[in-house]
This record gives C-alpha cells, sequence and structure tokens, in this order.
C-alpha cells in the first residue's frame, strides 16, 4: 500500500512483448524520485495488472507497450479498472505506439503516451504534476 503523502505507480508490460530495458528505466527514474514503484515484470495480463494495482492502491498505473497492440491493451486495463471501481487510478504509457493511435487512446482515457526518446526528466515531471496522491487515513 502507498505510503501517505507519496505517490504510487505500478508499471507494467503488458502482453507478449519481451523487452523491459525501457520500462526498468522508467521505473528506477520514478523511484529515484521519490515515488513508489511497483514494477509487475513481463508476460502480464491486463487482469493482473489491474488486480496489482487495486490491492496496491495505486494512483497510476504507467504500460510500456512494444507489441504493436496499445488499443487492444490499454482499453482492457481502461475496462477492468472500471468494472473494479478503481477509475479513479490513473493509466498512462509509452512505448511504440502509433501517433495515429494516439487520439483514440486519449479518449479511452489514456492521461498520457510518451515515446521513444521521451526522457525519464518529461516522465518524472508530468507523474509530479499529475498523479494524484491520496491523502493520508484518518
Amino acid at each position: 500500500m502507498a505510503d501517505a503523502g507519496r505517490a504510487s505507480i505500478v508499471v507494467a508490460k503488458p502482453g507478449l512483448d519481451g523487452h523491459d530495458r525501457g520500462a526498468k528505466v522508467v521505473a528506477r527514474a520514478l523511484r529515484d524520485a521519490g515515488v513508489e514503484v511497483i514494477y509487475t515484470g513481463l508476460h502480464q495480463t491486463p487482469e493482473q495488472i489491474v488486480a496489482t494495482a487495486v490491492q496496491e492502491d495505486a494512483d497510476a498505473i504507467g504500460l510500456s507497450i512494444l507489441s504493436g497492440a496499445p488499443m487492444t491493451l490499454f482499453a482492457r486495463v481502461l475496462a477492468l479498472l472500471r468494472e473494479r471501481d478503481a477509475g479513479d487510478i490513473l493509466v498512462f504509457g509509452g512505448g511504440i505506439i502509433p501517433d495515429a493511435d494516439f487520439p483514440e487512446l486519449k479518449s479511452l482515457g489514456v492521461a498520457e503516451i510518451f515515446t521513444p526518446g521521451a526522457s525519464t526528466q518529461a516522465i518524472v515531471d508530468w507523474v509530479r504534476a499529475n498523479v494524484g496522491v491520496k491523502p493520508a487515513a484518518t
């Protein structure tokens, strides 16, 4: 569970893609910036990713997608979050995502998309500005 006052993000690699270097670099940059990061590892299903985010009381999910299936994977994660009454968990992502998919992904509810070459500082800055931190339980 996230520490009070500290953002918590699940970083996940959905699907069959086996390349996780970028996800690990982003996870480490976020951790070094003071964000609690839960990295799920490779080959996660949308169901596993959402279950982890709900269990960990995450503020956001960052998906790294290189497999060519961003529309399907983002849509499924967002649908599962709504089904679990966890639609307040922000979803963002990066990887190899065609520019033509950006408008539809945004309309589905993807908060931000980072393409190859985005700096880790840009991602950290975006997270700091956009990922809400839940108030401490009383």
